[in-house]
């Protein structure tokens, strides 16, 4: 991508110098090679930034599928800007300065762009999150515009120009792509994003006192150099002092926005596959959206852990059950307990789940428990990778469906894969969180379908929905030895009553009969109520991009 700019620069560069008598390259042969270098760590710095960007703003956001379209619009708006720009720098004939005009111009692109994070979280609290954007789009501009700067300086204008070219493109691409793998994939999951931040600084910083050291080799205005270099390093000293407050409250500001007030979370873990959080009173969220509260209290329920309670209700036996995502451990405490359940496995893409859940006494039995096995893993790609695991029972909790890649687990395709690894009789029940294309995606997919609140619950079997059943398990349900209910409680016993009577619109009628309420609805209810509403596939992404 940044390379692109590179095109810019072969265009925009005036044919009067490519001739003879033009002034030599600024870099020997040797300093060609050193040209290379700069070229990839262009790339590197570049993209290494574009990642930690869209990682601001998918936690502002919320994870919305816009944010990265808004985001990588703003960035190659900003690169085609910066190439444009150094078309007027291209044009001016060689002179013995520009390498150190170049380090002072790569100092100043590197500032903007370490300071574009903690500018969009200060902007975030007062304003909407996108405001910001086009401080995106001023960043990538300077850092547009360094490669095309270095391809005028390091080649030579004569027959070979298209050959030096295409080496320095080459190094540019390898340069990003190791951006890519080295930040996207190592850095993100042993630093924080203040860290990394901090890193490409000092990477942005020692660029440039290398470019100037280039350039004292060729100017008698050492004294003057000494002093730039001098300036460079000191700035690099600031920005490790003010790293902690710049970067202090970060998360919190994005999270809470306008809200914010000094608020801290409780717990606070990063890793490449998203940022997990938990506030001061349980709740958790992943990537910056509400995922959950630590509990397991069927009493006093604050999570709609019902749900989770909820498996004997539609299934006569759930021995051998999959569960897609961990968040808390709540649903896999619960789960795990259940009276008829011998073993489950938990697919969970982001391990930095697991380094919260020990904080949780009430959770914390979910990472030492022999009958729970876990897998860091897509849940997608697991299933696709283990094709010969079958299940009784297949939950799937997972997140909002309008945030981006919610796709994946809710399209016609993922239902089909979902079909090969249900035992006869399986069921799955996962949360479509109150999306009409979702829960008729669903029905369609499968023969037998009921909606649980906000889940639905399919099967390729007709669902045995047993009241007597539910209530037997919920009696003698225990939590770590710990009863569910205490029964000789009447208040319990009357919240028992209260959970079991949500079966009972259904029980006696459920089949034909199109029943549609509140918290139970039938198969033929759901088609009659979204008429009309379109399906989710792959290729549409229909939730994703829906009505939000």
């Amino acid at each position: 991508v940044v390379g692109g700019g590179a095109l810019l620069v072969q265009m925009n560069s005036p044919r009067a110098e490519v001739q003879r008598g033009a002034p030599p390259a600024q870099f020997t042969t040797r300093g060609f090679c050193f040209a290379l270098l700069l070229s990839a760590l262009c790339g590197y710095i570049a993209l290494s930034y574009e990642i930690l960007w869209y990682r601001v703003y998918s936690f502002s956001s919320g994870g919305i599928a816009r944010a990265f379209a808004l985001l990588l619009g703003c960035y190659l708006l900003g690169i085609a800007l910066g190439s444009l720009g150094s078309r007027r720098f291209c044009r001016e004939s060689a002179a013995q300065d520009q390498v150190a005009s170049l380090s002072g111009f790569v100092l100043f692109a590197n500032l903007a762009s370490y300071l574009l994070v903690p500018a969009a979280a200060l902007i975030g609290c007062a304003l909407h999150w996108a405001v910001s954007l086009p401080l995106v789009a001023g960043a990538a501009g300077l850092l547009g515009a360094m490669f095309p700067l270095i391809c005028h300086i390091a080649i030579a204008p004569d027959a070979r120009v298209g050959e030096g070219l295409s080496y320095l493109y080459l190094a540019n691409i390898v340069g990003s792509a190791l951006g890519s793998l080295i930040t996207g994939f190592v850095l993100m999951d042993h630093w924080s994003l203040g860290a990394i931040s901090l890193f490409l600084a000092l990477l942005g910083i020692a660029l440039s006192l290398v470019l100037l050291s280039a350039a004292n080799h060729r100017t008698r205005e050492k004294k003057l150099l000494t002093s730039r270099a001098a300036a460079i390093a000191l700035t690099g000293v600031a920005i490790v002092v003010l790293q902690p407050w710049l970067f202090d409250g970060i998360y919190e500001r994005l999270y809470f926005k306008q809200n914010y007030a000094g608020q801290r979370f409780a717990h606070l873990e990063e890793s490449k596959s998203g940022v997990v959080s938990v506030t001061q009173d349980g709740q958790i969220q992943g990537s910056g959206v509400y995922d959950g509260v630590f509990s397991t209290d069927l009493v006093n329920d604050r999570n709609m852990i019902v749900r989770a309670y909820a498996l004997s209700l539609l299934h006569e036996s759930p021995r051998d059950v999959l569960m897609v995502g961990l968040s808390s451990g709540s649903w896999a405490q619960v789960i795990a307990n259940h009276p008829q359940v011998e073993k489950l496995t938990v697919v969970e893409i982001n391990p930095a789940y697991l380094k919260v859940i020990p904080f949780y006494p009430g959770e914390a039995g979910v990472l030492k428990n022999p009958r729970i096995m876990t897998v860091i893993d897509d849940g997608r790609r697991w299933l696709g990778r283990n094709p010969e695991r079958k299940f009784d029972f297949i939950v799937q909790n997972t997140s909002f469906n309008w945030r981006a890649h919610t796709t994946n687990l809710l399209s016609r395709e993922y239902l089909e894969l979902i079909r090969g690894h249900l035992k006869p009789g399986g069921v799955f029940f996962y949360n479509t969180t109150g999306s009409d294309e979702a829960q008729r995606t669903g029905a369609l997919e499968f023969p037998h379908a009921l909606r649980f609140i906000n889940f639905m619950a399919v099967s390729d079997s007709p669902l045995a929905l047993d009241r007597r059943r539910w209530e037997r398990v919920l009696r003698e349900y225990r939590i770590e030895s710990r009863p569910v209910f205490e029964l000789a409680d009447a208040k319990q016993q009357a919240r028992l009553e209260e959970v079991l009577a949500l079966a009972d619109s259904l029980s006696a009628g459920y089949g034909p009969a199109k029943h549609t309420g509140m918290n139970l609805e039938t198969r033929e209810g759901i088609l009659d109520r979204t008429e009309g509403v379109s399906t989710i596939t792959d290729d549409n992404m229909g939730t994703e991009w829906g009505r939000r």
